[in-house]
């Protein structure tokens, strides 16, 4: 029997580094006491094989096998792609 596993939705901070991407996840939570509802941002390290997400994609990363130090996540699919704007410094001015 195999188990299922785990399937979070974030959205790309990082793409610096090779066939890597940090996923920033977004979950709700309810304190127990107080009943508020506040927000909790987890960031995982994912394994993007084709170097294919850039920062602000939202994608879908599945759990998987430890594939270094700290991945265990990898990249299933880019949802939407994001709208990031590079401005240079010379533009500043």
């Amino acid at each position: 029997m195999r188990i299922k596993r785990k399937t979070r939705i974030g959205y790309v901070v990082s793409n610096k580094m090779d066939k890597t991407v940090v996923v920033a996840v977004e979950t709700a939570k309810r304190h127990p006491l107080y009943k508020k509802t506040f927000k909790r941002v987890t960031r995982y390290k994912a394994h993007d094989e084709a170097n294919k997400c850039t920062s602000g994609d939202r994608v879908r990363i599945l759990e998987t096998r430890p594939l270094s130090g700290q991945k265990r996540w990898r990249v299933v699919e880019v949802i939407t792609k994001g709208e990031v704007v590079e401005v240079k410094p010379q533009d500043i001015a």
